[in-house]
């Protein structure tokens, strides 16, 4: 379980400074679990941002999700395995920092198919030697709900 404190955010945002209003892990694993879109944020070599919504999994608090070996994500993460991943609304926000890599277990692979392929009703098979499987292992979290946001700001270190 990570620990909860608030974020540190320089300037006039009026974040509490007290414990009231931290939002539970189990509030952000929720929404990871139950969004149908993601959003990735990679670096190429020279440090250019690349953005690209994806689907995918949250399972026992890591993500997963697809990339074929020669996509600029995944070449990206060959070269700098830093990432984030955020959801799509800023109402309920969800923000993931961390740190990818290709899954290679089999019963992983095997696992992480079927819950991808009942969660989107696509029917998908990852392998080590073809469609391949990224897990995004976090660091560090951010959460909040946007009408609360001075109470509610969460950081969630792992």
């Amino acid at each position: 379980m990570p620990e909860a404190t608030r974020p540190s955010f320089p300037g006039v945002y009026g974040i509490h400074e007290d414990d009231a209003g931290l939002l539970e892990w189990s509030w952000a694993t929720d929404r990871l679990e139950h969004a149908r879109n993601y959003w990735i944020s990679t670096a190429s070599p020279d440090g250019r941002p690349h953005a690209m919504p994806v689907w995918g999994v949250w399972l026992d608090d890591v993500f997963y999700f697809s990339s074929a070996p020669d996509s600029r994500k995944a070449r990206n993460l060959a070269g700098n395995p830093r990432i984030a991943v955020h959801l799509e609304s800023g109402n309920e926000v969800v923000i993931v920092e961390g740190t990818a890599d290709l899954v290679t277990d089999e019963a992983l692979l095997k696992r992480i198919s079927e819950d991808y392929s009942g969660k989107y009703s696509f029917d998908v098979t990852f392998t080590v030697e073809g469609r391949g499987l990224v897990a995004v292992h976090p660091h560090v979290a951010y959460a909040w709900r946007e009408q609360e946001f001075p109470t509610s700001a969460t950081r969630f270190r792992f």
